[in-house]
């Protein structure tokens, strides 16, 4: 039939995307974000599996008093370094599908 794709091909394009995001999934998983709240006081790094892999807090805002402000922050670090993550699989998943929506992936 004219006009129609042919099923073969077709079905080796959707292979070869299916590989090449295996590939970038691999990739992301070491690829790293980070962000810090309170001026620094706490750091974050997330990798592009949306996994936390580090946090550091500086000694100064752990304060016993004042136990909910230090929750905050690292509350508020950690929301933001997923957030980031989340933009960065984004973003590398658009490059390898052209910025076309595929449902069901990132």
């Amino acid at each position: 039939m004219k006009g129609l794709p042919n099923m073969g091909s077709l079905m080796k394009k959707a292979q070869q995307l299916q590989e090449k995001m295996a590939k970038l999934q691999e990739e992301l998983g070491e690829k790293t974000v980070e962000t810090s709240s309170g001026g620094g006081m706490v750091a974050v790094v997330a990798n592009g599996k949306q996994q936390i892999v580090s946090i550091k807090i500086d000694p100064e805002v752990a304060d016993a008093n004042d136990i909910e402000m230090l929750e905050d922050l690292v509350l508020a670090a950690v929301n933001d370094a997923l957030y980031q993550a989340r933009q960065m699989v984004s973003e590398e998943m658009a490059k390898l599908t052209g910025g076309i929506k595929i449902p069901g992936i990132m």
